[in-house]
């Protein structure tokens, strides 16, 4: 059984964010055994896919080194570069049946597309701890499956030192729970529009380095603060750095981002280890 380790979000090697893709299997393994393997993997998040009867289809699960989670940007990316790539397989279009409904992935040119569900924020009121856990008040503090934090400036985003032990206990109106938290400004570099980081304790990464559902909450609210349905991101974790283009469609979204792959590795296990 083949793995891959895919940076992505990135146009380079030791860019992006990396995730684990597996190869795809006909009948799913045990969920334990999925989680065993993710976290002996220790990347932000390990996919996981099934072949269908449809050769363009296929099922798809994101595990991070402690739990399955419902939407995963970056690891979807992951996994069509890796059946595009690694797997020559020949399609216009791939689709991932997932927990959050059926993603759309496409090539364009050197980058691929997704196709994901807009997760719209509403304003809300600071949360009590935040701006002690963050070291700095936001000027605005938005919710939607995460809290979004605007900071002053790109400066300050880059330069956050944040308490994550602290930032772990704090939920405020965000439906994905506890200890997933946005930080964004504006950006100072005329690459990019807009300066992001995501922090997210909650599920099981201190700070994760290019993060796509973070982007479908900050995707509608730059687009209507630029004016125009597109906008520049660099998720500026320190060392790496994810570049995101995202696209208003709707009640949809458009990822764009580019992959590589760093690592092609075999697994000398079985889906029967994981209880061993």
């Amino acid at each position: 059984m083949r793995q891959w380790t895919v940076d992505a979000f990135a146009a380079a090697p030791f860019r992006g964010n990396p995730a684990c893709v597996v190869e795809p299997f006909d009948v799913w393994p045990d969920a334990v055994w999925m989680q065993a393997l993710a976290m002996e993997n220790n990347q932000a998040e390990t996919a996981f896919l099934r072949r269908t009867a449809d050769p363009e289809r296929f099922d798809l699960r994101w595990f991070t080194p402690t739990m399955e989670v419902e939407l995963c940007g970056h690891a979807t990316l992951a996994s069509a570069h890796v059946l595009f790539a690694e797997l020559g397989v020949v399609a216009r279009a791939l689709t991932f049946d997932t927990l959050s409904g059926p993603l759309i992935v496409t090539r364009e040119g050197e980058a691929y597309a997704m196709d994901f569900p807009v997760d719209p924020p509403h304003r809300t009121a600071l949360p009590e701890e935040l701006a002690e856990a963050l070291g700095v008040t936001p000027l605005e503090v938005w919710a939607a499956r995460y809290l979004v934090a605007i900071l002053p400036d790109a400066a300050t985003v880059r330069g956050l030192m944040p308490d994550i032990g602290a930032l772990h206990r704090i939920a405020g109106e965000a439906t994905g729970g506890k200890g997933n938290i946005v930080v964004a400004a504006l950006s100072d570099d005329p690459a990019y529009d807009v300066v992001d980081r995501f922090f997210a304790p909650g599920s099981g990464v201190a700070e994760d380095p290019a993060t796509g559902s973070a982007h479908c909450i900050l995707a509608p609210l730059y687009a209507e603060r630029l004016g125009r349905p597109d906008a520049r991101f660099l998720q500026a974790f320190p060392g790496r750095g994810g570049e995101i283009v995202t696209r208003m469609q709707g009640d949809r979204v458009i990822l764009g981002g580019r992959a590589v792959t760093t690592v092609e590795a075999r697994l000398r296990l079985d889906t029967a280890s994981a209880a061993a």
